[in-house]
């Protein structure tokens, strides 16, 4: 039984595919598109329950197929992008993503993300009863909690910077803020603040 059905959307085909087989592999019904004309029309075809959209491309953006979705269809969507500038960022938490995952990541990184996302924004199933205490309570989406935590970002950074596991990025943001003598979350500030320096315009 499927876990859910997904809209992937791409415009790199190699990571369309990845995404898409990967998503599969854990039990997920896939719609993927490599621009955003065909994911607004195989959204309003097939009414996924959750997007999973890269944010730059040719044509339609991410974020205009976001907009799509929030306005007419109401489908959650979650970001994958190898961008965290504060542009970016601002325009994630104004249209309300789910998640806003930074670039490289690989599938077994996703696929929690993603479960958690239908988690996030499905209905509790009625025959099973949970009780209240246990049931932590759920932000609003448009907060995105720890999606746009400072540390989070950083080790995406430097992930993506380095060719780094997860693991090791967070290794080596640890040793960075011992070295400075700082705290991890200000070492993780002081890394997004440079890349959003850096990805200002007229910045080289």
């Amino acid at each position: 039984m499927s876990k859910g059905k997904i809209l992937v959307v791409d415009d790199d085909r190699l990571v369309l595919a990845t995404l898409s087989y990967g998503l599969t592999q854990a039990g997920f019904e896939v719609i993927d598109a490599d621009n955003g004309d065909d994911a607004i029309l195989l959204a309003r075809e097939h009414r996924p329950e959750l997007a999973l959209l890269d944010i730059r491309m040719e044509g339609l953006t991410g974020f205009d197929v976001a907009a799509y979705l929030r306005e007419f269809l109401q489908t959650p969507f979650m970001f994958l992008s190898a961008f965290a500038d504060e542009a970016t960022v601002a325009k994630v938490k104004e249209l309300g993503a789910v998640a806003y995952l930074v670039k490289p990541l690989d599938i077994s990184q996703i696929v929690p993300a993603v479960e958690a996302a239908f988690a996030r924004s499905a209905p509790v199933p009625q025959p099973v009863p949970v009780p209240a205490p246990a049931a932590a309570p759920v932000p609003p989406p448009s907060e995105l909690p720890a999606l746009l935590d400072p540390t989070a970002m950083a080790v995406g950074v430097l992930m993506h910077r380095y060719s780094l596991p997860r693991d090791e990025a967070l290794s080596r943001l640890l040793n960075l803020a011992a070295a400075d003598g700082h705290s991890v979350p200000e070492q993780a500030r002081r890394i997004v603040d440079a890349v959003e320096l850096l990805a200002r315009p007229g910045q080289k």
